[in-house]
């Protein structure tokens, strides 16, 4: 077994944990805010570590290159779906701000109903579509 056989293994066993953990955090904490945390900060780095360990393990082959990609916009779209989701989140009250330290928004009790908010809150239009 190889230096790069090693390598790779070390970085694929711990992108898979990183990656278990992530998903237990899903299950495990209490609000949106956490969730997202746990959702993008160890689940981003679990795939980049089982990406690079599957790079080092096959070298020279044209795979390699989608292994890149997907690494690449994994960085580029998990930071920012967490950030819209925990912003739809705080507008549509879904925090605990029993939990909150600091709210950097400045909005002392619950934010104020938008016209946008207003309109979600209302039924679709439409035919009602039933499950059969």
């Amino acid at each position: 077994m190889s230096a790069a056989d090693v390598v790779a293994s070390v970085c694929l066993v711990a992108g898979s944990f990183l990656c278990l953990t992530a998903g237990l955090g899903l299950v495990r904490f209490p609000d949106v805010l956490n969730r997202m945390h746990a959702a993008t900060k160890p689940q981003v780095l679990g795939v980049l570590l089982v990406m690079t360990g599957a790079v080092i393990r096959l070298t020279g082959q044209p795979i390699v290159w989608m292994l890149v990609l997907v690494g690449v916009f994994q960085l580029l779209t998990a930071p920012v779906s967490a950030h819209l989701v925990s912003r739809v989140a705080y507008r549509r009250r879904h925090v605990r701000r029993d939990l909150l330290l600091v709210d950097e928004l400045g909005v002392p009790g619950p934010p104020p109903v938008t016209e946008a908010d207003a309109r979600a809150d209302e039924p679709a239009e439409g035919p009602e579509r039933t499950g059969g």
